[in-house]
């Protein structure tokens, strides 16, 4: 059996690869939230723990984790993060898109 494929470079943003609308956007969110888990599991903190300690749903957390981010804006995430004794610091560069 002979299996040919093609082997494509990616853009960097799996997002922009898969021509999914607000690429940039979507892989920020993707981003904030994988912050979000890394700091649950670096805090040992299950959702509900999440939840007293933050004051945010343990629903919220659970959709995080199972990385069900339509409900979450930039900001939300930001506030989550800031809830759990994260700072957000931002660095933005802007340029010509490539085709």
């Amino acid at each position: 059996m002979n299996d040919d494929f093609e082997l494509v470079r990616g853009s960097g943003n799996v997002f922009r690869d898969l021509n999914l609308p607000n690429p940039g956007l979507e892989q920020f969110r993707a981003i904030l939230a994988a912050q979000v888990i890394k700091t649950l599991d670096a805090q040992k903190l299950t959702v509900r723990e999440a939840e007293r300690l933050t004051g945010i749903a343990a629903a919220d957390f659970s959709r995080i984790r199972r990385v069900k981010l339509e409900r979450f804006t930039i900001d939300r995430l930001m506030t989550i993060l800031d809830r759990l004794g994260q700072e957000v610091e931002l660095s933005m560069k802007v340029r010509p898109r490539q085709q």
